[in-house]
């Protein structure tokens, strides 16, 4: 069909960024100035007052240019990708079908509500009916998630023609009810509409929030009886087709929705979100076995309703399929708090270094808004990576086919007509609801016995961060992927609120990230064998190095507070000709994240935000994900997958939503060890330097000078929600337990300053 098309569906336009580049060279320049004068001054013994303290700063400071160079590769040759979605408008009987994926695992963290309004944003987008099936996976199979769904079904009904009736911008209801009023409606007939709509969706809402999860499965009637006796861990499958287009018959046009929570059993490993991917993958091979795949999670509804026309004009607008394996769209937040307050909106990542990540092998996966080609998660490697066609492009026999998919003849057929890259075949007219013994079939836990599941097919195992995992994996088999970055946005999702959510969010996503770099599916490896260019290896090194950077960060944090203790020095002081350098550096590199900031249309708050939440997040979240995984290596414990509290509006207790709140986690002593630490070390150093005591045990050149009293400023006005927390109260204070163990990690830490 692209070869078809007259006009480019999508162009690719190089970026201009000549003058940061130039910034970028001035700030390495300077980070190699301070390791020239760093190592000249140990070996001139000019630091012979604090020897390992210069040392230690060294190796935090080369482990520091080493990220600034892996993040300046990572932004050196920005890419967009322009798409005409209205040159397909005389093609689309041409269009390929689509599977949607929503995954959801928790009715109480993630509200049955929320997961309604992203599937009837995606039942509502403009594309042919017929081409689309939602499937939803329940991984906390629960009865009232599939109440909800079937509700929405039935509302679907109505909702999807007003939609296409009036031209809704926003399909998601919530949104679109919260946002428009019937006043000043453009006719009568629209008022009406509008109104009558508004009242439906509210009844829907109410029917969905006054069920109770004990007493549907109590009633163990019609499309509940499967849920009676059933328990979160462990229960056979729950497939239940909610709607069929093929026998609706009704001329509404919706597209098919299928509700599935895949069996469980204690005895056996589930390998959380990418588990339920495949189960997805496989369920929909057997039922509608569309060639593109789109996955969203519960919570990122579709803003825009022609999302899946511009994905087709990049995943069939260039001449060679291998530039698109797959398509992803940034991760927007809907209702942001201003000004950023947690850091998570990741604006600035997506604007920079998403966009220079574009112009290299492509963007990321990120597990949420991601179009890809099915024979892509299926293994399949482009025409372009081997001289000779290996065996996955040449009719695989049947019994590699099944030593790579499983038993399932059906599954087998399906994934034949998929590798066989036919893309613009008729979805065959078949009752699906007759075909969920098949579809029970390829999702039961012990399917993935012996086959290729999980390792050369389908979403990666072995971390949490399956996204990034499987994104390397097709990357390394020679695919490039486009960056789907439109206006209004493809999807709006949810940015967790307060401490707690935020920090258990990045905790997941560095747990995964070191599990990555760990095993044998590290973007080095997969450079070094594989089809992993090596710019984007270095791309990838920039996510995956998160949890690295603790010790260097935590290290380098931790030596203002001991000089300020011990009466030691690790920076050259004012009289120093090597003063300079350090402060140039400091003041250079903040200046440069700030007009990054600025480009963003961001605030100068918004990027103080995001500063100190790094500081507070490397000294935390990342610090216990860094042990968690170190634990699991030596055998000592497993990794768990933490569901992240998904909210759509407001705080989780109805306070303010942008302060930082606390719980007796354990993620929140060591930061709030470091606050208690860079105080008493503050108010040490200030006393001995007015009271004369400098001179007294050492050389008073040796002692500490105004750069370590203003690091220890600096910590201050970063950890500052921490000391706001040790003088709180109540969720905004920090509960006592965490109070007392911060205390104790304090005064060994201070013994050990002044015990000689």
């Amino acid at each position: 069909m692209a070869g078809a098309t007259m006009l480019q569906l999508q162009e690719r336009v190089p970026l201009p960024r000549t003058a940061w580049k130039l910034a970028d060279l001035v700030v390495l320049s300077l980070l190699l100035a301070l390791l020239a004068r760093r190592a000249a001054s140990l070996l001139g013994g000019a630091a012979a007052a604090c020897t390992w303290c210069w040392l230690a700063a060294l190796v935090c400071e080369a482990w520091f240019t080493v990220v600034w160079l892996l993040t300046v590769n990572g932004k050196w040759n920005p890419v967009r990708f322009d798409t005409h979605p209205e040159r397909l408008a005389e093609r689309i009987d041409e269009l390929p079908a689509v599977d949607m994926f929503v995954t959801t695992a928790d009715p109480k963290l993630e509200p049955p509500t929320m997961t309604v309004n992203t599937v009837l944003s995606l039942l509502a987008l403009d594309y042919p009916a017929g081409k689309l099936a939602c499937y939803v996976s329940d991984d906390g199979c629960s009865p009232l998630t599939c109440f909800a769904l079937r509700e929405a079904a039935e509302f679907a009904r109505l909702w999807v023609p007003f939609c296409r009736k009036h031209g809704v911008s926003v399909r998601a209801p919530f949104v679109y009810f919260s946002s428009s009023s019937g006043a000043g409606a453009r006719d009568d007939e629209f008022q009406r509409d509008w109104t009558a709509m508004k009242s439906e969706y509210e009844k829907l809402v109410s029917r969905i929030e006054n069920a109770h999860e004990e007493s549907l499965a109590r009633r163990g009637d019609g499309e509940f009886a499967e849920f009676v006796g059933a328990e979160r861990r462990n229960h056979p499958t729950i497939i239940k087709v909610l709607r069929d287009s093929g026998k609706a018959g009704d001329g509404n046009g919706i597209p098919s929705l299928i509700y599935i929570s895949r069996e469980k059993s204690p005895r056996h490993q589930h390998h959380f979100k990418a588990g339920a991917m495949n189960v997805l993958t496989r369920v929909s091979a057997v039922l509608t076995n569309a060639p593109i795949m789109l996955n969203v999670d519960c919570d990122n509804f579709a803003n825009n309703p022609q999302i899946a026309l511009h994905a087709m004009c990049l995943l069939l607008g260039f001449n060679d399929e291998v530039q698109s394996g797959f398509v992803q769209a940034p991760e927007k937040v809907h209702g942001a708090l201003k000004d950023d307050p947690f850091g998570n909106q990741m604006e600035v990542f997506y604007e920079k270094l998403g966009f220079g990540i574009a112009g290299l092998q492509g963007m990321f996966y990120f597990g949420t808004g991601c179009f890809h080609r099915r024979k892509v998660i299926y293994g399949v490697p482009p025409v372009s990576t081997d001289v000779q066609p290996t065996r996955m492009r040449v009719s695989p026999s049947h019994k590699e086919l099944q030593k790579m998919f499983g038993s399932s003849k059906e599954l087998i057929e399906s994934a034949r007509s998929t590798i066989s890259g036919e893309m613009f075949v008729t979805v065959p007219t078949v009752d699906l609801a007759s075909r969920t013994d098949v579809a029970k079939e390829v999702s039961a836990y012990s399917y993935e016995a012996a086959t290729s599941w999980g390792q050369e097919v389908g979403w990666v195992y072995g971390s949490v961060a399956e996204d990034i995992l499987t994104g390397q994996r097709i990357h390394a088999a020679g695919w490039r992927s486009a960056l789907l970055n439109i206006n209004p946005p493809a999807f709006l999702g949810d940015a967790p609120t307060g401490g707690p959510a935020s920090l258990t969010q990045y905790k997941r996503w560095a747990t995964g990230l070191l599990e990555i770099i760990l095993s044998r599916n590290n973007p080095i490896l997969l450079c070094i064998s594989k089809h992993l260019e090596f710019r984007q290896c270095l791309a990838y090194l920039v996510l995956d190095v998160w949890p690295l950077r603790v010790p260097f960060e935590l290290c380098y944090a931790l030596l203002g507070p001991y000089c300020l203790l011990a009466n030691r020095s690790f920076l050259p002081k004012p009289s120093e000709p090597g003063f300079v350098i350090p402060l140039a550096l400091f003041l250079a590199y903040n200046l440069y994240n700030f007009i990054e900031y600025t480009e963003c249309r961001l605030s100068a708050r918004a990027w103080w935000n995001n500063h100190r939440m790094q500081r507070i997040v490397s000294s935390s979240a990342w610090l216990l994900a860094f042990l968690t995984v170190v634990l699991k290596t030596l055998g000592l414990s497993e990794t768990v997958f933490d569901v992240t509290r998904k909210e759509q509006e407001g705080a989780p207790d109805g306070g303010d939503p942008g302060r930082f709140t606390f719980d007796s986690s354990p993620v929140f002593v060591p930061p709030t060890a470091l606050t208690i630490l860079t105080v008493v070390a503050i108010a040490v150093g200030a006393w001995r330097a007015v009271s004369g005591a400098a001179a007294e045990g050492a050389p008073a050149a040796g002692g500490p000078g105004v750069g370590e009293f203003v690091c220890c400023g600096w910590l201050v006005l970063c950890f500052w929600p921490f000391v706001r927390g040790l003088a709180g109260m109540g969720s905004y204070g920090i509960p006592w337990s965490v109070r007392i163990k911060a205390g104790l990690i304090v005064a060994a830490f201070v013994h050990f300053c002044t015990r000689n």
